[in-house]
């Protein structure tokens, strides 16, 4: 029985294909805007805060930093107002949830670049 709803759950559910991105990265997430009867894709660049869920409740939080105020964003893997994810860089982060840049403001805020 539960293998049925998973079946159902997996066809209902459009799979969106991103590339693999990990907390520590910087994506531009590209993702509609609908202002009245008008749509429009804004894009939202910033570092990857975390993952979080699996499936269809799957979220990921990207933070930038907005006339030197930090805005973050949610924004759940299965959105169909998400458009696209554009991976920029590589971050080199030893952990997964990236917290600790909440506090930090300036030239500590930033995450190094992995050398490929």
């Amino acid at each position: 029985m539960n293998a049925a709803v998973q079946f159902v759950h997996e066809q209902l559910t459009a799979k969106k294909t991103y590339p693999k991105f990990k907390a520590g990265d910087n994506v531009t997430v590209n993702y509609k805007i609908i202002e009245g009867g008008k749509e429009r894709i804004q894009g939202f660049r910033g570092d990857v805060l975390k993952i979080q869920g699996t499936g269809a409740t799957a979220t990921f939080t990207v933070r930038k930093i907005s006339d030197g105020v930090g805005v973050e964003r949610v924004f759940p893997f299965f959105s169909p107002n998400v458009e696209s994810v554009q991976l920029n860089k590589v971050g080199k982060v030893r952990r997964a949830k990236l917290f600790y840049l909440r506090e930090r403001s300036g030239k500590s805020a930033r995450i190094k670049e992995k050398r490929m």
